[in-house]
């Protein structure tokens, strides 16, 4: 038996709420918020990019730039939220893995200062696993984009 999402536009997710659905904290939380969730559809992360982040460290010290794994991070802690947001309470005792990516495309370095929106939207949602594709934009321009997919699973 499939169960029918109730649709929710609109709805924001600050750091707390985030903290609340996903497991991630620092240095690996690269999400600040969730926001324009339209629940089962999509939602768009923000990610206030700083100089303090450890990465920048090493990554490149005299020109730093933010790792494109962690630009992918981003896009799916703001996808996982979009899935426990969307759940509700059937979310509870759950975690959203990682299962694949495809079609990666890192267009524009993201560096110290920028604000990096990312627009996720769900492709497929089948039982367990989702699809999504995403795109990451700076000052409007798109700096990545990937599509990917997850699974729900027990804690």
């Amino acid at each position: 038996m499939t169960q029918e999402i109730e649709l929710t536009t609109g709805i924001t997710c600050e750091i707390d709420d985030v903290l609340r659905m996903i497991p991630h904290r620092f240095p690996f939380l690269m999400i600040d918020k969730v926001i324009n969730i339209v629940s089962g559809e999509s939602a768009t992360g923000i990610k206030a990019v700083t100089i303090a982040e450890p990465h920048f460290q090493g990554h490149f010290p005299s020109r730093p730039i933010m790792p494109g794994v962690l630009i992918i991070e981003a896009m799916a802690q703001t996808s996982a939220v979009l899935v426990i947001q969307s759940l509700g309470v059937q979310s509870d005792g759950k975690l959203v893995y990682f299962m694949s990516i495809d079609n990666a495309r890192f267009r524009k370095p993201v560096v110290p200062g920028d604000t990096l929106k990312i627009h996720v939207q769900k492709k497929r949602g089948r039982g367990t696993v989702w699809k999504f594709s995403s795109e990451a934009e700076v000052n409007g321009h798109t700096v990545a984009e990937a599509t990917y997919s997850a699974m729900i699973v027990d804690k």
